[in-house]
């Protein structure tokens, strides 16, 4: 298939001489692995928290940055305060993405968070209007979108999946937010988290999920008698667990 236009997405280009030492210094994952291809990564508080997700793209002196265009003014304004001296520059460009399933057109990179996410492609602003039920996809794969189940200033990206979806490098060394992120890996066992669901019977995005009379979640994107939720672990760990009118299914 040709693919379809990702319209919420923006792409902008890291420059200079500085870019991978910059970005590095700043970012959850190593920038080294995109002499490989494609990086996922985020930017965090210096509290550890979510600030915005975007892919890392390598495009010969620049590197391409894809991320949702709400959140690219933000973006732009704090990757500019950071610069300080070095020779970077950060700027949009007027490349358009392209996503698709199936095999990919010359020039298209692998979504690095999943196989089930496909490919991408940069250039001109082509494909069809979008339906690939992406939500379905995701929610299967149990993979966090960019403002619904990621909430900036919320968010802790290990609650979120990101070894799973290979978004942080516990090895690379210092980063905004590394020491709070390091002492939940190696400090503490996680108690809250995103997981997929099973749904017997309806409920909508934003239901509070309970064990019992005890408040444990909430869920968040549903499709497919699925939903990616937001759990407490130790109250939904073996809970007759409801959301809405449904009763939820957790393999935890």
């Amino acid at each position: 298939m040709t693919g379809e236009r990702a319209e919420d997405r923006s792409v902008l280009a890291i420059g200079g001489p500085d870019r991978l030492h910059f970005l590095q210094g700043l970012i959850t994952s190593d920038v080294a692995g995109l002499e490989a291809g494609p990086v996922y990564a985020a930017l965090l508080t210096p509290q550890g928290k979510y600030l915005v997700d975007f892919l890392l793209i390598p495009d010969g002196a620049r590197i391409l940055l894809d991320v949702k265009s709400d959140h690219a003014p933000d973006l732009i304004k704090r990757l500019s305060l950071y610069k300080l001296r070095a020779d970077v520059t950060i700027e949009r460009t007027d490349l358009h993405v392209t996503r698709g399933l199936g095999d990919p057109p010359a020039g298209a990179v692998a979504d690095p968070r999943d196989p089930a996410l496909g490919w991408r492609a940069y250039g001109p602003a082509e494909g069809a209007a979008p339906e690939i039920d992406w939500d379905r996809i995701r929610v299967a794969r149990c993979i966090p979108e960019t403002g619904i189940e990621l909430v900036p200033g919320e968010t802790f990206i290990l609650e979120a999946g990101f070894e799973r979806l290979g978004g942080v490098d516990h090895r690379k060394g210092c980063y905004v937010g590394q020491e709070v992120t390091a002492r939940m890996k190696h400090k503490t066992e996680l108690r809250k988290g995103f997981v997929t669901v099973e749904l017997d019977g309806p409920a909508a995005p934003g239901d509070e999920i309970m064990a019992g009379d005890k408040p444990a979640g909430r869920l968040f994107t549903v499709a497919d008698g699925h939903a990616i939720a937001y759990l407490r672990f130790d109250r939904a760990r073996g809970a007759e667990l409801t959301a809405g009118a449904a009763r939820l299914r957790w393999p935890g």
